[in-house]
C-alpha cells in the first residue's frame, strides 16, 4: 500500500517547475490529482494548457489519476471550482498544496501598484481563496493537509518587496490556519523551496548558460543538489497520515536535505515600574539589548547549513545523516 492511496490532491501551480514535481510525487504516492494550472508567464500573462496536459500525460504514465483545472487561484470563485473540481471527481478533498506563483522584481522605489497587486493576489490571496472553500470541507471531514509554498524571500529579499512581503503572509496565514485547524484533525504547514527552474531561467546570466552550453541552467539542474524535484518528498511526506503530528512548522528544502526552521520566539525584554521616556530607554536599550539583537536573515536564506563541518553531523545510515542547532548558553 502506498502512503497516499485513497487520498484526493489539489496542486496549485502544478503544471510546471516545483509544482509538477510535486503533483508527480503525490501521484506516484498514491493519490489522485486535480492539476491546477493556467500556464501562464512568469509575470502572471498568457494562457497555456500545455504544462498541465504534460503533467496529467506523466502521472498517467504512472499509472495514477489526474484532472486539469484551468482557473487562476487569484480568482475567489475559480478557487471554489477547484475544489467542488475535486469533490465532484474523486469523491473527496484530502490535500491542498499552494505552489502557483509569479513574479514582477522591483526595488521599491520603483514598484507600481499594478506590479505589487498582482504578486500578491496570486500567492497571498491564492492562499486565502483555495483554504477558504477547502477549510470548510476538511472541518467536516475531520482530517486533512494543507501544504502551503512560501519563500527564504518572505525574510527580506531586497528586490522583490511584492514577492517578499506575500510569502511571509503565507507563513502567517498557515501560522493561524494551523492554530484554527488543529482540533478538525486538519495540518497546515509550510516549505521553502528551493531548485533551479524557469524562474532562474529568466535571469540574463542564464541566457548565457544557454548561448554556451545548449542548456537552461534548469536542464543542467536535473538529477543533481539544484533540481526543484528534491522538494516533493517532503510535501508528499507531509501530505500522508505519518504526518499527523505536525502542524504549524516551516521546512527548507535545499539540496538534498529539509532544515527545520524555528519559530518566532521571544529574545529579551527591558521592563520598569514606572513609565519610560524616550531618552532612558534609548540609554537602557543601548546598555542591555543592543547586544542581544539578531543580525537580518542572510539571502540566500538558510544557507548557513553549508558551513557546517563534517564532525557537526550525525551518521543515520544508508547515505543520510542529521545536525540540530545547540541552545548557546551566555
Amino acid at each position: 500500500m502506498k502512503m497516499l492511496d485513497g487520498k484526493v490532491a489539489i496542486v496549485t501551480g502544478g503544471g510546471r517547475g516545483i509544482g509538477r514535481g510535486i503533483a508527480l510525487s503525490l501521484a506516484s504516492n498514491g493519490a489522485r490529482v486535480v492539476i491546477n494550472d493556467l500556464g501562464a508567464g512568469l509575470a502572471g500573462d498568457g494562457v497555456d494548457a500545455g504544462p498541465a496536459q504534460e503533467t496529467q500525460a506523466a502521472i498517467r504514465d504512472l499509472g495514477g489519476e489526474a484532472v486539469i483545472n484551468g482557473g487562476s487561484v487569484a480568482d475567489y470563485v475559480a478557487a471554489q471550482g477547484m475544489v467542488d473540481q475535486a469533490v465532484e471527481t474523486f469523491g473527496r478533498l484530502d490535500i491542498v498544496v499552494h505552489a502557483a506563483g509569479v513574479l514582477r522584481d522591483r526595488m521599491i522605489f520603483n514598484m507600481t501598484e499594478e506590479e505589487w497587486d498582482v504578486v500578491v493576489a496570486v500567492h497571498l490571496k491564492g492562499l486565502f481563496n483555495i483554504l477558504r472553500p477547502a477549510t470548510a470541507l476538511m472541518r467536516q471531514q475531520q482530517a486533512g493537509r494543507i501544504i502551503a509554498l512560501a519563500s527564504g524571500s518572505a525574510y527580506g529579499d531586497a528586490g522583490q518587496p511584492n514577492y517578499s512581503a506575500a510569502k511571509a503572509g503565507i507563513i502567517g496565514l498557515s501560522y493561524s490556519t494551523a492554530n484554527a485547524m488543529a482540533k478538525y484533525g486538519v495540518t497546515s504547514n509550510v516549505v521553502l523551496p528551493t531548485g533551479t527552474t524557469r524562474m532562474i531561467d529568466s535571469k540574463p546570466e542564464s541566457q548565457k548558460i544557454f548561448e554556451e552550453t545548449g542548456k537552461w541552467p534548469s536542464e543542467h539542474a536535473r538529477g543533481t543538489p539544484k533540481d526543484p524535484d528534491n522538494v516533493a518528498p517532503l510535501v508528499s511526506f507531509l501530505a500522508s497520515d505519518r504526518a499527523a503530528n505536525i502542524n504549524g512548522q516551516v521546512f527548507h528544502s535545499h539540496g538534498f536535505g529539509y532544515t527545520l526552521v524555528e519559530p518566532p520566539r521571544t529574545l529579551a525584554r527591558l521592563e520598569a515600574d514606572h513609565a519610560w521616556t524616550a531618552e532612558g530607554l534609548a540609554d537602557s536599550f543601548d546598555r542591555y539589548m543592543a547586544t542581544d539583537m539578531k543580525p537580518r536573515p542572510a539571502m540566500p536564506f538558510g544557507r548557513d547549513v553549508d558551513t557546517l563541518a563534517g564532525n557537526d553531523w550525525q551518521a543515520i545510515g544508508e547515505g543520510r545523516r542529521y545536525w540540530a542547532r545547540k541552545e548557546e548558553k551566555k
